[in-house]
Protein backbone atom coordinates (compact mmCIF):
# COMPACT_ATOMS: atom_id res chain seq x y z
CA UNK A 1 0.00 0.00 0.00
CA UNK A 2 3.19 2.23 0.08
CA UNK A 3 2.57 2.90 3.85
CA UNK A 4 5.94 2.00 6.09
CA UNK A 5 5.63 1.01 9.59
CA UNK A 6 8.75 1.57 11.66
CA UNK A 7 11.05 -1.42 12.87
CA UNK A 8 10.13 -2.80 16.58
CA UNK A 9 12.17 -0.65 18.63
CA UNK A 10 12.47 2.52 16.91
CA UNK A 11 9.76 4.32 18.06
CA UNK A 12 11.00 3.78 21.82
CA UNK A 13 14.51 5.34 21.00
CA UNK A 14 13.42 7.83 18.37
CA UNK A 15 14.06 11.80 19.30
CA UNK A 16 10.46 13.84 18.91
CA UNK A 17 10.84 16.80 16.83
CA UNK A 18 7.16 19.42 16.81
CA UNK A 19 6.65 22.45 14.58
CA UNK A 20 7.01 25.70 16.61
CA UNK A 21 3.38 26.21 15.68
CA UNK A 22 2.61 23.53 17.50
CA UNK A 23 0.52 24.65 20.33
CA UNK A 24 1.30 24.31 24.03
CA UNK A 25 -1.18 21.72 24.67
CA UNK A 26 -0.45 19.23 21.79
CA UNK A 27 3.10 19.37 23.32
CA UNK A 28 1.60 18.62 26.89
CA UNK A 29 -0.18 15.78 24.92
CA UNK A 30 2.34 14.44 22.68
CA UNK A 31 4.86 14.45 25.36
CA UNK A 32 2.22 12.23 27.95
CA UNK A 33 1.51 9.67 24.97
CA UNK A 34 5.19 8.98 24.40
CA UNK A 35 7.03 9.82 27.82
CA UNK A 36 9.99 12.02 26.21
CA UNK A 37 10.59 15.37 26.51
CA UNK A 38 9.47 17.32 22.79
CA UNK A 39 12.27 18.97 20.72
CA UNK A 40 10.29 22.13 19.58
CA UNK A 41 11.60 24.19 16.58
CA UNK A 42 13.69 22.77 13.82
CA UNK A 43 17.37 24.02 13.36
CA UNK A 44 19.61 23.67 10.01
CA UNK A 45 20.99 20.18 10.09
CA UNK A 46 18.75 17.13 10.52
CA UNK A 47 19.41 15.04 13.25
CA UNK A 48 21.43 12.25 13.00
CA UNK A 49 19.34 9.93 14.99
CA UNK A 50 16.40 8.44 14.48
CA UNK A 51 13.21 11.12 14.70
CA UNK A 52 9.89 11.73 14.82
CA UNK A 53 8.24 15.08 13.46
CA UNK A 54 4.94 16.66 13.88
CA UNK A 55 4.05 19.61 12.15
CA UNK A 56 1.85 21.08 9.20
CA UNK A 57 5.65 21.15 6.71
CA UNK A 58 8.45 18.93 6.45
CA UNK A 59 11.57 21.44 5.92
CA UNK A 60 13.71 20.26 3.32
CA UNK A 61 16.80 20.02 5.72
CA UNK A 62 14.77 17.37 7.98
CA UNK A 63 13.87 15.27 4.50
CA UNK A 64 17.44 14.06 4.26
CA UNK A 65 17.89 12.99 8.04
CA UNK A 66 16.84 9.56 9.69
CA UNK A 67 12.84 10.57 9.81
CA UNK A 68 11.08 7.94 11.23
CA UNK A 69 7.27 8.61 10.77
CA UNK A 70 6.06 12.20 10.26
CA UNK A 71 2.83 13.09 11.91
CA UNK A 72 0.81 15.75 9.90
CA UNK A 73 -1.71 18.36 11.66
CA UNK A 74 -3.40 18.80 8.71
CA UNK A 75 -6.18 16.64 6.93
CA UNK A 76 -4.81 16.73 3.74
CA UNK A 77 -0.75 16.03 2.23
CA UNK A 78 -0.89 17.54 -1.16
CA UNK A 79 1.30 20.14 0.25
CA UNK A 80 3.47 17.90 1.99
CA UNK A 81 4.20 15.43 -0.60
CA UNK A 82 4.39 18.02 -4.00
CA UNK A 83 7.33 20.15 -2.16
CA UNK A 84 9.53 16.87 -2.61
CA UNK A 85 10.50 13.24 -2.69
CA UNK A 86 9.11 11.82 0.43
CA UNK A 87 11.78 10.56 2.65
CA UNK A 88 12.76 6.84 1.58
CA UNK A 89 11.07 4.39 4.42
CA UNK A 90 8.79 6.89 6.76
CA UNK A 91 5.61 6.54 7.62
CA UNK A 92 3.15 9.79 6.95
CA UNK A 93 0.16 10.06 9.09
CA UNK A 94 -2.90 12.64 9.16
CA UNK A 95 -5.12 14.32 11.50
CA UNK A 96 -8.58 13.85 10.66
CA UNK A 97 -9.75 14.18 14.35
CA UNK A 98 -13.31 14.85 14.61
CA UNK A 99 -13.35 17.02 11.15
CA UNK A 100 -15.32 14.42 9.34
CA UNK A 101 -18.33 15.53 11.60
CA UNK A 102 -17.71 19.43 11.34
CA UNK A 103 -17.34 19.25 7.97
CA UNK A 104 -20.84 16.77 7.18
CA UNK A 105 -22.71 19.46 9.85
CA UNK A 106 -21.46 22.01 7.63
CA UNK A 107 -22.38 19.85 4.19
CA UNK A 108 -25.77 19.37 6.11
CA UNK A 109 -26.23 22.66 6.87
CA UNK A 110 -26.06 23.97 3.74
CA UNK A 111 -28.40 21.38 1.57
CA UNK A 112 -30.81 22.82 4.39
CA UNK A 113 -30.48 26.28 3.61
CA UNK A 114 -30.82 25.08 -0.12
CA UNK A 115 -33.92 23.84 0.83
CA UNK A 116 -35.14 26.41 3.00
CA UNK A 117 -33.94 29.00 0.21
CA UNK A 118 -31.89 31.21 2.96
CA UNK A 119 -29.53 32.66 0.78
CA UNK A 120 -32.84 34.05 -1.19
CA UNK A 121 -34.40 35.53 2.03
CA UNK A 122 -31.18 36.92 2.99
CA UNK A 123 -31.01 39.04 -0.89
CA UNK A 124 -34.51 40.11 0.05
CA UNK A 125 -34.03 41.03 3.58
CA UNK A 126 -31.31 43.78 2.12
CA UNK A 127 -34.00 45.09 0.21
CA UNK A 128 -36.91 44.62 2.69
CA UNK A 129 -39.06 42.40 0.31
CA UNK A 130 -41.50 40.50 1.39
CA UNK A 131 -42.37 37.59 -0.64
CA UNK A 132 -43.21 34.05 0.12
CA UNK A 133 -40.66 31.46 -1.15
CA UNK A 134 -42.18 27.95 -0.90
CA UNK A 135 -39.33 25.53 0.75
CA UNK A 136 -38.15 21.74 -0.93
CA UNK A 137 -37.39 18.67 1.65
CA UNK A 138 -34.78 16.81 1.31
CA UNK A 139 -35.73 13.94 2.38
CA UNK A 140 -36.24 11.03 -0.97
CA UNK A 141 -33.38 13.67 -2.74
CA UNK A 142 -30.16 12.42 -3.99
CA UNK A 143 -26.57 13.74 -2.98
CA UNK A 144 -23.49 12.46 -4.89
CA UNK A 145 -20.44 12.35 -2.85
CA UNK A 146 -16.88 12.49 -4.33
CA UNK A 147 -15.09 10.25 -2.08
CA UNK A 148 -15.81 7.60 -0.04
CA UNK A 149 -13.12 7.32 2.79
CA UNK A 150 -13.33 9.15 6.44
CA UNK A 151 -14.53 12.73 5.61
CA UNK A 152 -16.83 11.66 2.72
CA UNK A 153 -18.27 8.42 4.57
CA UNK A 154 -19.20 11.10 7.66
CA UNK A 155 -20.75 13.41 5.38
CA UNK A 156 -23.15 10.71 3.56
CA UNK A 157 -23.83 8.96 7.41
CA UNK A 158 -25.11 12.65 8.53
CA UNK A 159 -27.15 13.29 5.12
CA UNK A 160 -28.33 9.68 4.75
CA UNK A 161 -30.08 10.33 8.58
CA UNK A 162 -32.28 12.92 7.27
CA UNK A 163 -33.61 10.57 4.27
CA UNK A 164 -30.94 11.80 1.10
CA UNK A 165 -30.17 8.89 -0.51
CA UNK A 166 -26.66 9.10 -0.67
CA UNK A 167 -24.03 8.04 -3.87
CA UNK A 168 -20.53 7.75 -3.56
CA UNK A 169 -18.00 7.74 -6.41
CA UNK A 170 -14.59 6.12 -5.20
CA UNK A 171 -11.42 4.29 -6.83
CA UNK A 172 -12.32 1.06 -5.11
CA UNK A 173 -15.25 -1.94 -5.53
CA UNK A 174 -18.58 -0.87 -5.48
CA UNK A 175 -20.20 -2.05 -2.88
CA UNK A 176 -21.66 0.24 -0.31
CA UNK A 177 -19.40 1.12 2.32
CA UNK A 178 -19.86 3.47 5.91
CA UNK A 179 -22.78 6.12 5.17
CA UNK A 180 -23.63 5.19 1.46
CA UNK A 181 -26.71 3.74 -0.31
CA UNK A 182 -24.55 3.00 -3.17
CA UNK A 183 -21.05 3.33 -3.82
CA UNK A 184 -19.90 3.73 -7.85
CA UNK A 185 -17.20 4.06 -9.75
CA UNK A 186 -15.68 6.06 -13.22
CA UNK A 187 -17.94 4.10 -15.36
CA UNK A 188 -21.13 4.62 -13.55
CA UNK A 189 -19.92 8.23 -12.87
CA UNK A 190 -21.90 10.24 -15.61
CA UNK A 191 -24.88 8.35 -14.99
CA UNK A 192 -24.86 9.23 -10.95
CA UNK A 193 -24.83 13.03 -11.24
CA UNK A 194 -28.39 13.29 -13.86
CA UNK A 195 -30.15 12.25 -10.52
CA UNK A 196 -28.04 14.32 -8.07
CA UNK A 197 -29.75 17.40 -6.16
CA UNK A 198 -26.40 17.87 -4.48
CA UNK A 199 -22.70 17.48 -5.71
CA UNK A 200 -20.34 17.37 -2.30
CA UNK A 201 -16.41 16.95 -3.27
CA UNK A 202 -14.65 15.58 -0.40
CA UNK A 203 -11.67 15.02 -2.67
CA UNK A 204 -7.92 15.09 -2.02
CA UNK A 205 -5.57 17.17 -4.47
CA UNK A 206 -3.81 14.48 -6.29
CA UNK A 207 -2.54 13.85 -9.74
CA UNK A 208 -5.39 12.46 -10.47
CA UNK A 209 -7.54 14.45 -9.12
CA UNK A 210 -5.92 17.92 -10.27
CA UNK A 211 -8.96 20.25 -12.69
CA UNK A 212 -11.37 17.08 -11.57
CA UNK A 213 -14.41 19.02 -11.80
CA UNK A 214 -14.67 20.24 -15.07
CA UNK A 215 -16.75 21.48 -18.62
CA UNK A 216 -17.87 17.78 -19.15
CA UNK A 217 -18.62 17.09 -15.29
CA UNK A 218 -20.57 20.06 -14.19
CA UNK A 219 -22.45 19.59 -17.55
CA UNK A 220 -24.04 16.52 -16.42
CA UNK A 221 -25.16 18.31 -12.90
CA UNK A 222 -27.78 19.45 -14.61
CA UNK A 223 -28.90 22.12 -12.37
CA UNK A 224 -27.80 20.44 -8.96
CA UNK A 225 -25.89 22.16 -6.62
CA UNK A 226 -22.28 21.91 -6.05
CA UNK A 227 -20.78 21.79 -2.91
CA UNK A 228 -16.41 21.65 -2.54
CA UNK A 229 -14.73 20.79 1.40
CA UNK A 230 -12.06 18.42 -0.31
CA UNK A 231 -9.39 20.44 -2.62
CA UNK A 232 -10.02 23.91 -4.55
CA UNK A 233 -7.66 22.95 -7.35
CA UNK A 234 -9.72 19.58 -8.14
CA UNK A 235 -11.57 21.94 -9.72
CA UNK A 236 -11.60 23.71 -13.16
CA UNK A 237 -13.27 27.85 -11.77
CA UNK A 238 -12.91 28.96 -15.60
CA UNK A 239 -15.64 25.67 -16.06
CA UNK A 240 -17.95 26.54 -13.00
CA UNK A 241 -18.10 29.98 -13.74
CA UNK A 242 -19.22 28.85 -17.24
CA UNK A 243 -22.08 26.22 -15.59
CA UNK A 244 -23.09 28.90 -13.64
CA UNK A 245 -24.10 31.18 -15.75
CA UNK A 246 -25.82 28.39 -17.62
CA UNK A 247 -27.22 26.78 -15.29
CA UNK A 248 -25.69 23.51 -15.28
CA UNK A 249 -24.65 24.51 -11.99
CA UNK A 250 -27.73 25.85 -10.04
CA UNK A 251 -25.49 26.78 -7.12
CA UNK A 252 -21.63 26.43 -5.73
CA UNK A 253 -20.75 26.52 -1.72
CA UNK A 254 -16.70 26.79 -2.02
CA UNK A 255 -14.97 26.12 1.00
CA UNK A 256 -11.54 25.54 -0.76
CA UNK A 257 -10.51 27.35 -3.47
CA UNK A 258 -7.00 26.79 -5.88
CA UNK A 259 -5.47 29.63 -4.72
CA UNK A 260 -6.52 30.80 -0.64
CA UNK A 261 -6.72 33.57 -0.05
CA UNK A 262 -8.37 35.07 -3.13
CA UNK A 263 -6.89 38.70 -3.76
CA UNK A 264 -10.24 40.65 -3.46
CA UNK A 265 -10.17 41.68 -7.36
CA UNK A 266 -10.37 37.81 -7.83
CA UNK A 267 -13.43 36.29 -10.07
CA UNK A 268 -14.06 34.06 -7.46
CA UNK A 269 -16.04 36.72 -5.26
CA UNK A 270 -18.34 37.55 -8.58
CA UNK A 271 -20.25 34.20 -9.16
CA UNK A 272 -23.64 34.36 -9.19
CA UNK A 273 -25.11 32.01 -6.73
CA UNK A 274 -22.14 31.19 -4.78
CA UNK A 275 -20.95 31.29 -1.33
CA UNK A 276 -17.63 31.04 -0.06
CA UNK A 277 -16.63 30.30 3.22
CA UNK A 278 -12.73 30.57 3.75
CA UNK A 279 -11.43 27.00 4.25
CA UNK A 280 -13.34 27.12 7.91
CA UNK A 281 -15.48 23.58 6.94
CA UNK A 282 -13.58 21.77 9.22
CA UNK A 283 -10.83 23.56 11.17
CA UNK A 284 -8.51 21.01 12.91
CA UNK A 285 -8.58 21.78 16.80
CA UNK A 286 -5.41 20.57 19.12
CA UNK A 287 -7.62 17.94 20.61
CA UNK A 288 -7.52 16.45 17.36
CA UNK A 289 -4.09 16.19 16.58
CA UNK A 290 -3.66 14.61 20.04
CA UNK A 291 -6.23 11.96 19.65
CA UNK A 292 -5.10 11.05 16.56
CA UNK A 293 -0.80 11.10 17.46
CA UNK A 294 -2.22 8.39 20.27
CA UNK A 295 -4.46 6.64 17.77
CA UNK A 296 -1.05 5.88 15.57
CA UNK A 297 1.34 5.39 18.31
CA UNK A 298 -0.89 3.04 20.27
CA UNK A 299 -1.32 1.04 16.64
CA UNK A 300 2.18 1.20 16.38
CA UNK A 301 2.91 -0.33 19.24
CA UNK A 302 1.14 -3.61 18.26
CA UNK A 303 2.66 -3.86 15.14
CA UNK A 304 -0.48 -2.34 12.93
CA UNK A 305 -0.58 -0.03 9.91
CA UNK A 306 -2.59 3.22 11.45
CA UNK A 307 -5.67 4.27 9.79
CA UNK A 308 -4.57 7.66 9.34
CA UNK A 309 -1.56 6.40 7.20
CA UNK A 310 -1.27 7.67 3.96
CA UNK A 311 -0.05 6.05 0.74
CA UNK A 312 2.44 7.96 -0.07
CA UNK A 313 2.22 6.86 -3.86
CA UNK A 314 -1.07 7.41 -4.49
CA UNK A 315 -1.15 11.06 -2.24
CA UNK A 316 -4.02 10.02 0.80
Amino acid sequence: MGENLPAPGLLARARLLAAPTVGASVVRGLERITGRPVEQGFSGTPPEEPFICVGATLPDALRGGPLVWFHSVNAGTDALLSAGPWPSGALLTRTVGRMGERIAQYVLAWVLADCQSVPEFAAQHARAEWRRIPSELASGQTAVIYGTGRIGSAVAGLLRAYGIRTVGFGRGARTASAGFDRVVGADDDAQSLTSARWVVSTLPLTPATDGFFGTDRFAGMRGATFINVGRGATVDMQALEAALHTGAVGRAVLDVLPEEPPAPGDRCWQLPRTVITSHSAGITADEDIVIDFAACWEAMAEGRVPDTAVDVGRGY
